[in-house]
């Protein structure tokens, strides 16, 4: 079982975009660990929201580490782009790279944490072969595209797996979990082996320091 340190990523997708600087504030003064940020292109998921000039400006406005998930096909050309804009994490999704060693190889190379994101129904077997290239795996607990969704419990098991996996070949690298995440499900997904949970309804449309707190605590 995985009992790193938990950390909690705020996703700004659930914020209010029109006071988004005071949003950002708000749970970097409850005790976020990093700030989640999602990119849709409308291609890979049926929604669209921000592109590296936003991540920019964000960037210039909280000390909190940028955790950059990007749902988009093709990601390889705009790669150095969104580390430009300041991302310190970045994810792609498997099934949206041509040749997804090579792209993470290009952003592990740019000094910033390479991640790899699988949506519910992909297998493990996707990211077998470049496991060795990543800092974090973000295992999608939601069908990407909307917030606000129900948690999905098959992704349970991908979590146990995967964290047996890592801890029997001795790799360093967390693993994060994305969607429906609640202090119910963070339980859940805590004892599963996650250790960066990212949520944004439950922390935008509540009290946001005491849920990060109940979040962090939750596997105790």
């Amino acid at each position: 079982m995985n009992r790193r340190n938990i950390k909690i990523a705020p996703s700004i997708l659930s914020a209010d975009f029109a006071n988004l600087e005071k949003e950002i504030k708000r749970v970097e003064n409850a005790g976020a660990d990093l700030l989640h940020v999602d990119v849709m292109d409308g291609h890979f998921v049926p929604n669209i929201t921000i592109g590296p000039p936003v991540i920019s400006a964000i960037s210039g406005k909280t000390k909190l580490p940028l955790d950059v998930h990007l749902m988009i096909e093709d990601p390889d050309p705009c790669i150095d782009s969104y580390i430009d804009a300041g991302a310190s994490f970045l994810s792609v999704h498997a099934e949206a790279c041509r040749h997804l060693q090579r792209t993470l190889s290009s952003i592990a190379a740019r000094k910033v944490k390479p991640g790899v994101a699988l949506n519910p129904a992909t297998p493990l077997d996707a990211i077998k072969y470049v496991l060795k290239d990543v800092s974090f795996v973000l295992l999608m607990t939601v069908n990407p595209g909307f917030g606000g969704q129900k948690f999905i419990p098959a992704v349970l098991e991908k979590i146990r797996e995967l964290s047996s996996k890592i801890a029997a070949e001795g790799l360093d690298i967390d693993i994060e979990v994305d969607g429906g995440i609640n202090e119910e499900t963070a339980q859940k997904v805590i004892d599963a082996g996650a250790n960066i949970l990212v949520a944004g309804y439950a922390i935008y449309r509540g009290d946001s320091r005491k849920v990060i707190r109940a979040l962090r605590n939750a596997g105790d």
